[in-house]
């Protein structure tokens, strides 16, 4: 299909611009385009002009044709009591009324509507003519559409084949519906299902009653939902989306249990973030679940345990063991490659292990509604406790306060943390590095780490930063690590330059166990709106919305890697009941 189009409805979308209405007009109207039946009176040659005087037998009224590009072709066929049909605007000039250069129509072209199609790359003359010939084609594959009512198929099909003038009224509602039916369409087409290696069915009650603080109400639901998809008869692919700080350690244990006594295996983007989740499941998973870290170096001996917790160094071991359960943590941190070579290596013939991702990257509900036809979604919206983060937009004028708040904090025995945008210096970039930045914090504090992604030591870095630092200086490698529990201040510099997705994760760090928090955006633009809007919102959610506004709408997330695609009609910012009225049909 032309232009990359993927279903008959996919075309029916690109709606006409404008239309031709070449019905006959009932009289003359001045500074409009008429239609009219016309007889040749009489022609007059002047100097490159033809003026033809025509009679309108319905109106019983006379009107001019004035003719200057054609002349020699129009004296040829406008000959006295000629019967044809003009088009064209309406002119008063001299008191006499004419059409300049009317439009010749035949008798096939009358009394109808014409959509006029846009030039542009999205409808080109290709697409024109397929609307010409595919009318009966269209016709019938929007009657036996399963998905669409009578009145959708109708005025979808008569907004490219009115029939009068009413035809052509665009109902935006309805063709926002239409879109959202087509695409979850074509993403339910590519759910692919399996049968799993192994239904899991474990207990997971006497965990949860173990624990020594209760579930929220999001993460029991988590829980359910997972446990109904491992005893179902087909291998789960479910996408578990929490907010900072929202307990995605405590499901990622409970799914370990309810695998038990089959293996699970964990991948986590990072070593330090493996080693937390390790000493996370030594805490509170039952002694009798073995765990093991598995990392670069480890022998085969790490390979032999419950649970496996390891980084991408899994991937390289030939002798991975097989898993019914494969869990990944920060999902998007890793390539989708890396996801299915995980998947693979512990498969069995067509039977795949349950497979569950985990990502701090917050999306909007339409997003995460329209999403679920390809793979199963869970949003985990609650937090186990009230984190108290205020957020501040500041620029040079704040310095001095934030120096002395800077003070503070430290002296109260907390850590801050100064994210700059690059490591050294640029021209193009009107903001210090870290090589510039470090002078002076260093030469004013004690206990000043520094560390970036370029750094082989930066694990070790935050390790010895935890313990001991007071200030860290960093580029947005920090955005997902090391826990940092006395972290109660976060300057982020030169702000604007970050998407708000990055801005909340790195907000995250601070304010981890409760302890009254700021988060400081230091910009040359106070003025932002997208900083200030930003700065009153806590929720991943609301700011996963507020980046779709800010981002004019459009990205959707296709499998579970963003694929840039552009909606002509919906909203996925305000459009939410019409999203789920269309995938209510499915």
């Amino acid at each position: 299909m032309a232009n990359g189009l993927q279903s008959i409805l996919e075309l029916t979308l690109h709606i006409p611009i404008s239309y031709e209405n070449r019905t006959l007009s009932k009289s003359i109207m001045v500074d409009e385009v008429n239609t009219f039946e016309v007889i040749v009176s009489s022609l007059f040659e002047g100097e490159r002009v033809l003026i033809v005087n025509f009679y309108i037998p319905n109106l019983d009224r006379d009107i001019d044709g004035v003719f200057f590009r054609g002349i020699h072709y129009y004296k040829k066929i406008l000959t006295p009591d000629k019967r044809l049909y003009i088009r064209g605007k309406v002119k008063i000039y001299r008191g006499s009324k004419q059409i300049h250069q009317p439009q010749i129509l035949t008798e096939r072209s009358i009394d109808k509507i014409e959509p006029i199609y846009s030039k542009s790359e999205d409808i080109d003359r290709e697409m024109v003519n397929m609307f010409r010939e595919m009318r009966e084609k269209i016709y019938l594959y929007l009657k036996h559409h399963e998905r669409l009512t009578m009145e959708e198929k109708m005025a979808i099909f008569h907004l490219h084949y009115p029939r009068s003038i009413v035809d052509t009224y665009v109902d935006t509602e309805l063709l926002k519906r239409v879109e959202a039916i087509n695409h979850i369409e074509k993403l339910s087409k590519k759910r692919i299902k399996f049968p799993p290696i192994k239904r899991l069915t474990g207990d997971v009650e006497e965990f949860i009653e173990s624990l020594p603080f209760k579930l929220t109400d999001d993460q029991s639901r988590a829980i359910s939902e997972i446990e109904r998809d491992f005893k179902s008869d087909i291998a789960t692919r479910r996408l578990v989306i929490g907010d900072v700080g929202s307990g995605k350690t405590i499901i990622i244990l409970a799914c370990a249990v309810m695998s038990y006594p089959d293996r699970s295996i964990l991948m986590a983007p990072t070593s330090i973030l493996a080693v937390q989740l390790y000493h996370e499941a030594i805490k509170f998973l039952p002694k009798h679940i073995k765990v093991s870290l598995v990392k670069q170096g480890s022998g085969d001996e790490a390979l032999d345990a419950d649970f496996l917790i390891g980084t991408h160094a899994l991937l390289y071991k030939d002798n991975l063991p097989e898993a019914p359960l494969i869990m990944i943590d920060e999902q998007h941190r890793f390539g989708t490659k890396q996801r299915t070579m995980l998947e693979k290596l512990v498969s069995s013939g067509e039977r795949r292990p349950h497979f569950l991702q985990f990502s701090a990257t917050p999306i909007p509900r339409t997003q995460a509604m329209m999403l679920s036809k390809i793979i199963d979604v869970t949003l985990i919206e609650q937090i186990p406790f009230k984190r108290d983060v205020t957020t501040k937009v500041i620029g040079r004028r704040d310095f001095g306060m934030l120096l002395h708040k800077i003070e503070e904090e430290i002296s109260e025995g907390h850590q801050v943390l100064i994210v700059y945008p690059l490591v050294q210096e640029s021209s193009s970039i009107p903001y210090q590095s870290i090589d510039e930045g470090r002078v002076f914090w260093e030469s004013r504090f004690e206990n000043v780490f520094v560390t970036h992604g370029k750094d082989r030591e930066k694990e070790s870095v935050l390790l010895k930063f935890r313990d001991s630092g007071d200030i860290l200086i960093a580029t947005t490698v920090v955005e997902v690590g090391i826990s940092l529990p006395r972290l109660t201040i976060i300057v982020i510099v030169g702000a604007e330059r970050l998407g708000l997705a990055t801005l909340h994760q790195l907000r995250g760090r601070v304010g981890r166990v409760g302890l009254k928090s700021f988060c400081y955006l230091y910009t040359n633009n106070t003025d932002s709106e997208r900083l200030r809007a930003f700065s009153r919102t806590s929720s991943g959610f609301d700011i996963a919305k507020l980046d779709l506004k800010f981002r004019k709408s459009g990205d959707i997330l296709d499998g579970t890697i963003q694929s840039g695609v552009k909606f002509r009609w919906l909203n996925l910012v305000e459009d939410e009941h019409i999203i789920e009225e269309a995938k209510s049909r499915f």
